[in-house]
C-alpha cells in the first residue's frame, strides 16, 4: 500500500463493513483481504470497534427510555414516586442526565486508543513524522477526555453542595417518606415503623441535603416506632443533642411545636396538647392539635422548653385535626429493650434540654441539624 492508500484505508474498510460497496468493488476488496493479512486484520479490529460503540449506544438509549417511561407513569399517577422540587429536582436531573456527558468522554478515549492501534498497523514505519503527529493528536484527545471527567465530578459536587466529601447517594424510589430525629450523637434515631418496615434500602437526609445509609435496629409495629442507626462512613456527629427527652406526661393545653419533612425542606408547626391519651384511650400516646402531613410521621414533638414529649405518629382521618403522638416515655422503654443487645448496652438518653429559655427562632436553629428526612423503598418478600 502506498501513502495515499494508508490515509484512506480506514474509510474503505468502514464502507465495506457498512455494506456501502458495489458488488464488483466488494468482490475485489474481499480478494484483497485474502492476499493481504494486514488489511484482513484491520477489518476484523474495526468491526469489533464499531460493535462496541453500537452496544454502548444501545445501553444508553435503553436507560434513557426507562427514565422516560418512569417519568410518564409517575406523572400519570400509575406509580408512586417522590415529586421533587427546588434543589432536589436539580440533583435528580443531574443524576439522570450526567451519563450523557460521560458518554462523550468515554467515546473520546475509545476512539483515541482504537485509532492509535489501527494506524500503527497501517502507517509505514518509515513515515515517522506523520506517526508522531498522529500520536500527538491521540494524546490531546485523551487529555480532553480527562478534563471532561474532572469537570463532571466538580459540577456534581457543587450541585449536591458537598465539595469536601461525597455522602452516599440514594439510587432508589422512595415509596415511603417521613421524619426522624437523633436520640444520641452517634447516629441512633427514632422514626415511625410504617416508614421503614419491609424496606430493603433506607436513607436519611439532613437539612444540608446530604444523604446517609441507615439500618433498622428495632421495630415496634404495634406502637408504630422504629429505632434506626445511620450506618455510613461519611456521617459526622453534629454534636451533643441540644434537646432532652422527657420522662413525664405533659399537661393538657401545653404549647407544643413540631419539626418535620412534609416536603423537601424542614417545616415548623405549632399547636397544643389536646388529650393525654391517644386513639381509643391508648395510654402510651397522646392527642395534639397541630397541622401534620404524612411526611411529618416520625418527627419530634417539642414543648416550649425544647424537650421532646412525643413522636408524631398518625392522623385520624375521621376527625379533622386529630393528630396522635407516642409519648416520649416510650422512647425510654424502647431503648431499654435495645440495651439487651450487648453492642448497645451503654446507650443513654438525656432528659436535660440545653435550649430552655431561648426564643423559638433560636431553638429551631439549634434543632435543625438533628432532624432528618427518612426515605425508604418497599420490599415485598416472595411468598413461599
Amino acid at each position: 500500500m502506498n501513502e495515499s492508500n494508508d490515509l484512506s484505508m480506514l474509510e474503505v474498510v468502514e464502507r465495506y463493513i457498512r455494506g456501502e460497496m458495489g458488488s464488483e468493488e466488494r468482490v475485489h476488496f474481499e480478494n484483497l483481504r485474502k492476499t493481504n493479512g494486514e488489511i484482513d486484520q484491520l477489518v476484523v479490529e474495526h468491526t469489533l470497534f464499531l460493535q462496541q460503540l453500537g452496544r454502548f449506544g444501545d445501553r444508553q438509549e435503553f436507560q434513557a427510555s426507562l427514565s422516560e417511561v418512569h417519568a410518564e407513569l409517575s406523572g400519570n399517577g400509575a406509580i408512586h414516586a417522590d415529586h421533587l422540587a427546588g434543589k432536589a429536582k436539580v440533583i435528580y436531573m443531574w443524576n439522570r442526565y450526567k451519563r450523557v456527558t460521560a458518554i462523550a468522554a468515554s467515546i473520546a478515549v475509545i476512539v483515541a486508543v482504537s485509532t492509535s492501534s489501527l494506524f500503527n498497523r497501517i502507517v509505514p514505519a518509515a513515515n515517522e513524522h506523520k506517526l508522531q503527529e498522529l500520536t500527538a493528536v491521540v494524546d490531546k484527545v485523551k487529555e480532553d477526555a480527562d478534563i471532561i471527567k474532572v469537570k463532571q465530578d466538580n459540577i456534581e459536587k457543587k450541585i449536591t453542595g458537598d465539595v469536601a466529601a461525597s455522602p452516599t447517594k440514594p439510587d432508589i424510589i422512595a415509596h415511603f417518606k417521613g421524619t426522624g430525629f437523633l436520640i444520641d450523637g452517634k447516629g441512633l434515631m427514632i422514626t415511625n415503623a410504617h416508614v421503614v418496615k419491609q424496606s430493603k434500602n433506607i436513607f436519611v437526609q439532613n437539612n444540608k441535603g446530604q444523604n446517609f445509609k441507615a439500618i433498622v435496629l428495632q421495630l415496634d409495629v404495634t406502637r408504630d416506632v422504629a429505632i434506626i442507626k445511620i450506618d455510613d462512613e461519611n456521617f459526622r456527629s453534629p454534636g451533643v443533642l441540644p434537646y432532652g427527652i422527657s420522662r413525664n406526661t405533659s399537661p393538657i393545653a401545653e404549647s407544643i411545636f413540631t419539626l418535620g419533612f412534609p416536603r423537601s425542606e424542614i417545616v415548623y408547626g405549632e399547636g397544643y396538647l389536646s388529650a393525654r391519651t391517644g386513639y381509643n384511650g391508648d395510654t402510651l400516646s397522646c392527642q395534639i392539635s397541630v397541622d401534620a402531613n404524612p411526611g411529618n410521621s416520625g418527627g419530634p414533638v417539642f414543648n416550649t422548653n425544647g424537650e421532646v414529649i412525643g413522636i408524631l405518629s398518625s392522623k385520624e382521618e375521621a376527625t379533622e385535626g386529630a393528630v396522635f403522638a407516642v409519648q416520649s416515655k416510650y422512647i425510654y422503654q424502647a431503648v431499654d429493650q435495645l440495651r439487651k443487645n450487648a453492642i448497645y448496652d451503654k446507650v443513654k438518653l438525656s432528659s436535660r434540654s440545653l435550649i430552655s429559655g431561648m426564643d423559638k427562632v433560636q431553638q429551631v436553629k439549634k434543632l435543625e441539624d438533628y432532624i432528618y428526612m427518612v426515605k425508604a423503598d418497599y420490599y415485598k418478600p416472595e411468598s413461599k
